[in-house]
């Protein structure tokens, strides 16, 4: 490992200060996925800043219903806390769907949507990767493609974003605040991460010294009624195949507006506008999700191996919906 300077922030503007004066530093939170990319070599970054004690740690109600979480708070701590449970469903369930349970009692909010693929290329320093190198070449497009995109890929790169939490973010129309160089500003959940298109290294719209404070969630009444379902190769402990987490607004069996984001289908948390636009104001029937789902998918491009993601994605937004209806009818 490379030796690297290491400084504790005692506030915000002081951390996003020290970053900015120093093109080699980053900023380390938790550090579970930072720790372990300077351990395989996948990063080297001249000096940390830790802003793990930095105040950003509590969940507070919003005027108006929503809520604001601060980018430090845990993921167990979000996942267990009652409003949160009680009205985004989807977000608790997402939460507890990742990682292990030691690891949600060490990660952060702010860090988990900043995590970076787990393709097993950009893992392996031995192996081109345009993510890790740009430039070196996609070692996935001709591999083992069996976990990578089917949508939003690139010639540069196909590799997923492995964030459950993210997914829920996305449909929840989630705004992320960030404090930088321009000052304080807002970035849509559904714009922080990028597509690879020629750029794959620039995981997000970030810039160097942007540092995460608080994610904002809108009150929006009717995500009571969602829910998280993710398919994975095993039952804990695995990044997903295909996700989904979705919300929907029933009137008399007809959907009147709808949330859906998928995981594990492409660079980044996936909104699915066109199927949300298909599924308004129609009869919430199987025959219209399955509908909704083709819209969606007919972008679909597969590679060798992953062709499978795109009749298991429809599948699962098919049951996740009907579920939702049927707990409207109970």
């Amino acid at each position: 490992m490379r030796e690297f300077a290491y400084e504790r922030a005692t506030d915000a503007g002081q951390a996003v200060t020290a970053v900015l004066a120093d093109p080699e530093a980053v900023f380390l939170g938790a550090g579970t996925n930072l720790v372990d990319h300077l351990k395989l070599g996948i990063t080297a970054p001249g000096r940390l800043v830790d802003v793990s004690r930095l105040p950003f740690d509590e969940i507070i109600e919003r005027p108006g219903g929503g809520m604001r979480i601060g980018a430090a708070v845990r993921n167990a701590d979000l996942a267990a806390h009652p409003l949160i449970r009680a009205r985004y469903p989807m977000l608790s369930a997402a939460l507890l769907a990742g990682a292990s349970a030691q690891l949600r009692n060490l990660a952060t909010t702010g860090g988990n949507l900043l995590q970076r693929t787990r393709c097993a290329y950009f893992q392996d320093p031995s192996t081109p990767c345009n993510k890790r190198e740009p430039g070196s070449g996609c070692s996935a497009i001709g591999g083992c493609d069996r976990e990578h995109a089917v949508l939003g890929a690139s010639d540069q790169c196909i590799a997923t974003h492995p964030s459950d939490m993210a997914v829920a973010m996305a449909a929840l129309d989630a705004v992320v605040r960030v404090l930088g160089a321009r000052g304080e500003r807002e970035i849509p959940v559904t714009r922080l991460h990028r597509l690879p298109d020629a750029e794959p290294d620039r995981d997000t719209v970030l810039e160097h010294g942007d540092l995460i404070t608080a994610v904002e969630l809108p009150a929006l009444d009717w995500a009571r009624r969602s829910t998280y379902r993710k398919v994975r190769d095993r039952a804990s402990y695995a990044f997903a195949l295909v996700s989904v987490a979705a919300a929907l607004d029933l009137a008399d069996g007809v959907v009147r507006d709808a949330r859906i984001a998928f995981g594990g289908l492409a660079h980044k948390p996936w909104r699915a506008y066109d199927a949300e636009a298909a599924l308004r104001g129609k009869a919430a029937t199987e025959a219209n999700f399955a509908a909704a789902a083709e819209a969606e998918l007919a972008a679909a491009r597969p590679q060798r191996q992953n062709g499978f993601k795109i009749p298991l994605a429809r599948g699962v937004l098919v049951a996740t919906l009907r579920e939702l209806t049927e707990q409207e009818s109970r």
